[in-house]
């Protein structure tokens, strides 16, 4: 019998991206799984339910009878808690989970004998680069953070030569040379901005200067990432002195992005109050990731607030404002870790525990937490 694959629409609200596009589903379709997706999946996104039809998946309208009969449900974010009781014991459930933070969507997820695959533990290793969704998600809100800014800016990025004048560029710091950084550094530079970037990790230096950005140095001591490229945690010292270092750049810039997180924490407050005091009026702070928390002292979730002149941009899920692409992107990320784990002849999903892959991203497997990061 083929694999039942049955992809929800996503329950937050406001979330305009699907986890898959016709193509893929075409794809998986091909590969011999029965694909069934909930009417109405790619709405946002600019994919009726005909196109679906035609790349051979089933538009289905019970949601409930979809998930209890389903062997694999992918989605985007996380399930609803109430939902978990309607998935099939043996299934398999592919999302993002914010798996640290979630201890009782998880231990529910066990208890309902569901192997749950969280999409932010894919390990960034060569042969997993396609399965990375954080990359591709953060790739898009690096761009975004940028386009908010112009938006909000009371002045252009270029520079203008005119009869009347030179306008000069706009100045932009970027704290935080991950991919959601460098991005903003590529999309900044290519609006004609003057750009400077900060990060903790001396490493990166080359890759933001290749972008044509220059690199801020402020001596740390010893700082570092993980094995996965995440920037690790700094002490209160280190903290208070990246502060310090950075307050005269913020002073002079007419745009900061944050982009500074430690994976599975909450992200560091890095501009405290005297130092967004201390910026020009109608400069404008990009706090992108204001989900995990946020960067900036004052910033409040999916508001724009103003402390002294000063605009503070903090809203979530970037790359879902521009769903087409996100979707597509994530929906390519989830069809190439089922294709990695695709059995040929059997035409399913195989779940292979000694995989160092599936080691990292498998949570719940036969009724346990499995994933000893989430364990610890």
């Amino acid at each position: 019998m083929a694999m039942r694959i049955y992809v929800t629409k996503e329950r937050h609200s406001g979330e305009a991206r699907t986890a898959m596009v016709p193509e893929n589903a075409a794809k998986l379709v091909k590969r011999g799984a029965q694909v069934a997706v909930e009417t109405g999946i790619g709405d946002a996104c600019g994919y009726s339910d005909a196109d679906y039809i035609a790349a051979g998946a089933t538009v289905v309208q019970n949601h409930q009878a979809s998930l209890s009969s389903a062997d694999m449900v992918l989605r985007l974010r996380k399930p609803p808690v109430e939902e978990i009781g309607w998935l099939r014991q043996g299934s398999v459930h592919i999302s993002f989970l914010d798996p640290f933070s979630e201890s009782e969507l998880i231990q529910k997820l066990a208890a309902q004998k569901v192997s749950a695959v969280s999409m932010e533990m894919i390990p960034r290793i060569t042969r997993a680069q396609k399965m990375d969704a954080l990359t591709s998600q953060a790739n898009l809100a690096g761009y975004v953070a940028v386009i908010l800014a112009a938006d909000h800016l009371n002045r252009i990025f270029p520079m203008m030569t005119t009869a009347a004048g030179t306008i000069m560029p706009a100045k932009v710091f970027i704290i935080g040379a991950g991919v959601a950084g460098l991005q903003a550094i590529a999309t900044a530079r290519r609006l004609g901005a003057n750009v400077e970037a900060f990060d903790t990790r001396p490493v990166v230096a080359e890759q933001v200067q290749s972008l044509g950005a220059k690199f801020v140095k402020i001596d740390l001591g010893e700082t570092g990432q993980t094995r996965d490229g995440y920037a690790k945690a700094l002490t209160e010292e280190q903290i208070a002195k990246q502060r310090e270092g950075i307050k005269k750049h913020c002073a002079a810039a007419d745009v900061v992005i944050t982009t500074a997180q430690v994976f599975g924490k909450k992200a560091p407050i890095i501009l405290t109050a005297d130092i967004v005091a201390g910026m020009k009026k109608g400069s404008v702070i990009v706090d992108l990731p204001i989900e995990s928390g946020g960067n900036v002292e004052g910033s409040v979730i999916n508001q724009v607030v103003e402390k002294n002149g000063v605009k503070i941009v903090a809203l979530a899920n970037l790359s879902g404002r521009v769903p087409v692409p996100a979707s597509k992107v994530y929906s390519t990320n989830l069809l190439s870790f089922i294709e990695e784990f695709w059995d040929k002849e059997g035409k399913k999903f195989v779940l292979k525990l000694d995989d160092e892959i599936i080691k990292n991203c498998l949570i719940t497997h036969n009724g346990q937490v499995c994933s000893q990061a989430v364990k610890k």
